[in-house]
């Protein structure tokens, strides 16, 4: 048996989205409540740990010589899509997008599966292949799992990568004077909502499934090259735009000046906006990095709404050095990212997202 499983055939059609209240990512807590609880952990005092919570960055990383570092990673969540071995695909490639946006290379991976009792196992079947499929295509061993019996299904990984200490891309380093490069549309989270409420195109699936089974493995492997000299990256999924640039600002100590019209959006992103369907997810994004938004002129409302939507496995955003901003631009579009811009600038000031078109 191949990772496609012979199981397609034999196990019964299903809709996964109508078993879950929220998916992918948009089924993460608020990153309001969570960043108040962790603020309030007490901190570990350990020379080796390079990386931790307390950043919000995209993985954790400890020094285990002079020469390497562990990165590690924990993503899962419930399905955003009808098709097992789809949501295995994608689970699988958002788990791994933390590492590649630190710079690292994955090694190894450890299943985490939630699944209930009475649930056809084939369906599980399927959503393990997806996964494996997508760990062999990163070459990244499967090592094992956990499972626990749960009314919803959730699927994803723990991955732990390699890294070299000196070459850590952080969320807490981006420069004044730096050019932003996003490489992905958005649009994923209202598009699977529509999915799930029985709007969506096929041919917005299409697209949404499209960018979330593309790794980022190859687009984090040339932002680490020392051509490039990046900054700061950070991956942006449950948070949205704004809230992965909301935490890249306050932790840098900038001000990002973002021109929304160029920001590449998903084929029925805004009509799916139109439509209504808006994850809980959204909102809550929308609650914790609105309050330091400003615009200098009016948005559209549809297209302001989505610089809030999560984002399942999404892109990578970048703060690079201006006058390397469009060679890499143009790496990144050549190797299989063609919907990479440069979307803003950092700027000197307090932290705070200027929208500017």
């Amino acid at each position: 048996m191949g990772f496609t499983s012979d199981l397609t055939a034999a196990v019964p059609a299903i809709r996964l989205t109508q078993h879950v209240k929220a998916g992918g990512c948009a089924s993460k807590l608020a990153p309001g409540t969570l960043s108040h609880v962790l603020s309030r952990l007490p901190r570990q005092h350990d020379p080796n740990l390079l990386v931790g919570f307390e950043t919000a960055d995209d993985a954790g990383i400890y020094r285990i010589s002079p020469e390497q570092a562990l990165v590690q990673t924990v993503d899962f969540f419930t399905p955003m899509v009808d098709d097992p071995f789809t949501y295995g695909r994608i689970a699988a490639t958002n788990a791994l997008s933390d590492i590649y946006a630190m710079g690292g290379r994955a090694l190894t991976a450890l299943t985490l599966v939630c699944f209930p009792q009475d649930g056809d196992m084939g369906v599980l079947e399927l959503i393990l292949c997806g996964g494996l499929s997508v760990m062999e295509q990163a070459g990244c061993t499967v090592l094992g799992g956990h499972s626990v019996r749960d009314a919803e299904i959730k699927f994803g990984y723990a991955v732990t990568g390699l890294i070299h200490p000196d070459r850590i891309l952080r969320n807490t380093t981006a420069r004044p004077g730096d050019a932003l490069i996003f490489t992905k549309a958005i649009g994923t989270g209202v598009i699977t909502t529509a999915l799930k409420q029985g709007k969506a195109q096929p041919a917005w699936v299409e697209a949404a499934i499209e960018s979330m089974t593309t790794l980022n493995k190859v687009a984090g492997e040339i932002i680490s090259r020392p051509e490039f000299k990046v900054h700061a990256a950070t991956d942006v999924t449950g948070f949205g735009l704004m809230g992965h640039a909301r935490e890249l600002a306050f932790g840098s100590n900038v001000r990002l000046r973002i021109d929304p019209a160029s920001i590449a959006l998903l084929d029925g992103a805004i009509e799916a906006v139109r439509l209504g369907c808006i994850p809980g997810g959204l909102l809550a994004n929308r609650d914790f990095a609105d309050c330091v938004v400003e615009e200098t002129v009016a948005i559209e409302p549809n297209l302001r709404t989505l610089l809030f939507d999560p984002q399942t496995a999404g892109g990578l955003l970048l703060s690079v050095p201006t006058e390397q901003a469009q060679p890499l631009i143009a790496e990144l579009r050549a190797v299989g990212y063609p919907h990479t811009h440069q979307i803003g600038a950092v700027l000197e000031g307090p932290p705070k997202i200027l929208l500017e078109l």
